[in-house]
């Protein structure tokens, strides 16, 4: 076994050639050499299988009558050893039935006979390469692709949980929202009630006109509330006052814009009794 020593670069193309009559070695050595093929060369197929076990082969050109193990009986092996290994028998017998047990096995890419055609022959290695090198690339991209979709599924698991949490603080949030035993509303930049608890709308809600809820504030508010409210949502940033209620007693309320912690826009309302108990 020899390896014939060519200069190293990123990505060489490694090729195999094994044969058991070393005139028809060099020869292939002496064509093939100026295609820049880092180029390994072995006189058996028991010395092949060592040279595949030791280094990552592209192609292998092999002839078929050897002493000991056939070709087609090397390639097969090679095939466990390197699967991703393109595979060629270079013979100058062709027996029917080994090429087409070989080509049905999947163990041989190409049959040639031999005298080759020196055009032919580097342009067949050439194709093996460029078939070798897609497989390699299609591997690697559907490792990436599997790879890209384990961490999406990570991600997505990791949303769900979040999510999940998430939703469970909203309604911990909205039932605190609801018990409040302050009316609480808020209100959208044009001036609607998107939010009203259920102390809002037992204050302000009751009456034909109906629930607090996607009502126009200025209609449904007392009347000291009104342009404080509407202060803030032109520009102001918190406006208080008072509200006499007649029998029902005083209130003090309270407005503030939105946006300040979060992206919402708008304002929230506060009606707070002055003097009496809250609960």
């Amino acid at each position: 076994m020899n390896q014939v020593p060519t200069p190293a670069s990123s990505g060489q193309r490694t090729l195999l050639l094994v044969d058991d009559e070393v005139n028809v070695l060099n020869a292939l050595v002496r064509l093939l050499r100026p295609d820049g093929y880092r180029l390994l060369r072995a006189e058996s197929g028991e010395a092949a299988l060592a040279v595949l076990a030791a280094n990552a082969v592209g192609v292998i050109v092999s002839d078929q009558r050897m002493p000991g193990m056939n070709g087609v009986e090397f390639l097969r092996r090679a095939k466990e050893i390197r699967p991703d290994t393109v595979r060629i028998v270079l013979s100058g017998y062709t027996e029917l039935k080994s090429v087409t047990d070989a080509i049905n096995e999947g163990s041989v890419y190409k049959f040639l006979t031999k005298p080759w055609d020196d055009g032919q022959l580097r342009a067949n290695i050439h194709e093996a390469f460029h078939h070798f090198e897609l497989a390699a690339e299609n591997a690697r991209l559907a490792g990436e692709l599997a790879a890209a979709n384990e961490r999406l599924s990570r991600a997505k698991g990791a949303l769900e949980v979040e999510v999940e949490h998430s939703v469970g603080v909203l309604r911990v949030s909205q039932e605190m929202f609801e018990l409040l035993p302050v009316a609480l509303l808020g209100v959208d930049q044009e001036g609607y009630v998107v939010a009203a608890n259920r102390k809002a709308e037992t204050l302000l809600g009751v009456g034909p006109a109906g629930p607090l809820l996607g009502a126009a504030a200025a209609e449904r508010l007392p009347a000291p509330m009104v342009e404080p409210l509407a202060r803030v949502l032109r520009g102001g940033t918190q406006e208080s006052g008072t509200w006499q209620a007649g029998a029902g007693g005083e209130f003090e309320f309270w407005c503030h814009a939105m946006g300040v912690a979060s992206r919402s826009r708008g304002a929230v309302l506060a009606i707070l009794p002055i003097g009496r108990s809250m609960i």
